[in-house]
């Protein structure tokens, strides 16, 4: 498996990247934004693991950015701080886990293993899932809804998909973060409200009917009628 890491910090970087390969991992090192984001577009990496606070383009700008090029490689996110905006942000730009410094190396590797089952590709045969007139096309990537291209990050896409395909069922909160986020579902955060508030602006908002429930003190369900 090969990682890149960008991270401006040359000892923690050095120790991570020596750590990695130690692991077994073939590692490429990073230290600035800029550089970052030339290897992630220039090469094939299996995983990328982001520090948020880089010199010239931040791990925000990063990341966006590989996600407006269509580039799906898993990103963990590495942050000095442990706050839920920063949580929230990273996710719905489209990162796959994050991590607060300072951590422990081997819960780094365990969350690399991790994400990296969580992306094996699974054999399917629906090439795309539609419910009234929201259409998901699960190759393209792509959601319409009554003919109109919608666009969704790549969280978004994932939660849609599993609203979609458990139609009918109310999801609870910890359920849908483990699920899409493969975390733990902290009580006294906000991050899958924020989540699927977004996702019902882009794709209940302006149309009907409205698909996307809000079931009172049990979690969200997709479907026609409420």
């Amino acid at each position: 498996m090969k990682l890149l890491l960008i991270e401006d910090e040359p000892k923690t970087g050095e120790y991570l990247r020596k750590g990695l390969t130690e692991a077994g991992y073939i590692v490429d090192l990073s230290s600035d934004g800029v550089d970052g984001l030339y290897q992630a577009t220039s090469a094939s990496y299996d995983l990328i693991i982001l520090d948020v606070m880089l010199p010239q383009l931040n791990g925000w700008q990063v990341l966006t950015t590989l996600r407006a090029s269509n580039i799906e490689t898993p990103v963990i996110m590495l942050t000095a701080r442990d706050q839920v905006e920063d949580r929230v942000k990273g996710l719905e730009l489209g990162a796959d886990d994050y991590i607060v410094k300072p951590f422990a190396f081997v819960e780094l590797v365990a969350r690399i293993k991790n994400t990296l089952r969580r992306k094996q590709p699974t054999p399917s045969k629906e090439l795309a899932l539609e419910i009234a007139n929201l259409h998901l096309d699960l190759l393209k990537r792509r959601v319409t809804r009554a003919g109109d291209s919608i666009t969704l990050t790549a969280k978004e896409f994932s939660l849609l998909e599993l609203l979609m395909r458990r139609q009918g069922e109310v999801l609870s909160r910890s359920e849908i973060a483990s699920i899409v986020w493969d975390m733990n579902f902290d009580s006294d955060t906000n991050v899958i409200d924020v989540a699927v508030k977004r996702l019902r602006g882009k794709v209940d908002k302006d149309y009907k009917p409205k698909l996307i429930h809000t079931i009172r003190g049990m979690g969200y369900m997709l479907d026609e009628q409420n």
